[in-house]
């Protein structure tokens, strides 16, 4: 599935649906929001921590336990390890950068992590002040490409129950929920091949 919406244009070289997980270390796109802003959907980088941490303190308790499943204001040193620790393999992680007062900033970011050979599972979350403009369909279209072009064949995703806004950017790109045992966790599940 190729990204659409706004004028994408990929950097990395060889850039076709074959494209390896290794090259997805030097993805990078741009999109045109809902209201015209754009936005850089790229890889993240080590060097993204201190934007991560920032995007963090903007996200509200609310949206950061819809990611989570637990409330959550602070990550511990092998958390932010975690999160940071990309190694585009098993491991794929991107955000989308915007203008905010005049800085970069990072609006959302998303990730899938392999779980199972061809299988791996994916999360999301946008900053409050950038919901509803567009950043989670376009996070997961080039999430859904990237993992698509690295020869996956399912993606699976958890969510809220009570989180329909979410549910439904899952729908929107083709998931579908799935059997799950917790009553308050919808499972989806979208087919590549």
């Amino acid at each position: 599935m190729a990204p659409t919406g706004g004028s994408n244009r990929c950097c990395c070289t060889g850039c076709g649906y074959e494209r390896s997980m290794a090259d997805a270390i030097n993805y990078t796109a741009r999109e045109l929001l809902h209201d015209g802003r754009k936005v850089e959907i790229r890889a993240l980088r080590q060097e993204d921590e201190a934007l991560m941490l920032a995007a963090i303190e903007r996200t509200s308790a609310q949206s950061l336990q819809r990611r989570f499943f637990v409330m959550k204001r602070r990550f511990s040193e092998q958390e932010r390890a975690f999160f940071m620790n990309v190694d585009f393999k098993n491991h794929v992680a991107i955000v989308a950068l915007a203008e905010d007062a005049g800085r970069k900033a990072i609006a959302g970011g998303g990730r899938y992590i392999v779980f199972d050979p061809g299988r791996a599972e994916m999360a999301f979350v946008v900053v409050d002040a950038w919901q509803g403009r567009g950043v989670g369909s376009i996070l997961m279209r080039h999430l859904v490409k990237l993992a698509s072009d690295a020869g996956l064949q399912e993606l699976t995703a958890d969510v809220l129950s009570e989180n329909v806004p979410m549910r439904k950017v899952f729908e929107k790109v083709g998931f579908t929920p799935a059997a799950h045992q917790d009553p308050h966790i919808t499972h989806l599940v979208l087919k590549l091949s």
